[in-house]
């Protein structure tokens, strides 16, 4: 393990989809592992890459992801969605927690995290908030929605060291990523610049400016905040022995 401090950083990097979170993760991650081992982790779903890859097969491919769309929208309303939705949300929701317990293996190793993408309570939806939120609190519907929030609050226990924050407005989002629903970008556009996870220090990236410059500010906000970590443990024992 890296002796800069405990465990190693973790570095969450979150945007809309097209705000270019997998070209800056694979960036970082070479740029910081000249000087530690260093790991992406997905923490998405992938909802959306499956629902996309449904809706390009033949025939019934459109009719099935517009069904399934529709399912996933009535979810988020004051009803709430049925015992079939309910499950296949849940189930997604639990591909998440997987993918974050490998991440917190790989961080008890020794290796600092890029993670695209970060769980979070403040905001329920498709920026990676609960997907349950609005679920009744009655029978199977209602168990699954529980556990979903106690899954949550375990992961967001644990917080991002460094958030960098990838800003891009909705043309922008929708010029990248043309196969993406406009309805579903506009509403991560909307709810990216209400994340706040759990008070981590985040910093804003405008991330329609030239991928080097977008690079350049997000290794200017690590470096700052790994020499800060190394300065707070140099100081550690002095604060021990007074």
């Amino acid at each position: 393990m890296h002796d800069d401090t405990v465990l190693p950083p973790i570095i969450a990097v979150v945007g809309c989809d097209g705000s270019g979170k997998s070209t800056v993760t694979e960036a970082l991650r070479a740029w910081m592992n000249e000087s530690r081992p260093t790991q992406i982790c997905h923490l998405g779903k992938q909802s959306g890459n499956i629902g996309r890859r449904i809706a390009r097969l033949p025939l019934f491919g459109g009719k099935l992801d517009k069904s399934i769309h529709a399912k996933a929208r009535s979810a988020q309303t004051a009803k709430g969605p049925g015992v079939v939705a309910a499950l296949v949300i849940y189930l997604f929701s639990m591909r998440r927690v997987r993918r974050f317990g490998r991440m917190m293996d790989l961080r008890r190793k020794g290796y600092a995290i890029i993670a695209d993408r970060f769980p979070q309570l403040g905001v329920p939806g498709p920026m990676d908030g609960l997907g349950l939120a609005n679920a009744s609190q009655s029978g199977i519907v209602g168990w699954l929605a529980r556990s979903e929030l106690r899954r949550y609050r375990a992961m967001v226990a644990t917080r991002p060291d460094l958030v960098l924050r990838l800003n891009v407005s909705l043309e922008v989002a929708i010029a990248r990523k043309p196969d993406h629903r406009q309805s579903s970008l506009a509403r991560k556009v909307a709810d990216v610049p209400r994340l706040t996870f759990e008070g981590a220090p985040i910093v804003e990236i405008d991330a329609e400016l030239p991928l080097d410059q977008v690079l350049a500010q997000a290794r200017d906000a690590i470096g700052a905040h790994l020499a800060h970590r190394l300065s707070a443990k140099a100081d550690a024992p002095a604060r021990k022995a007074a």
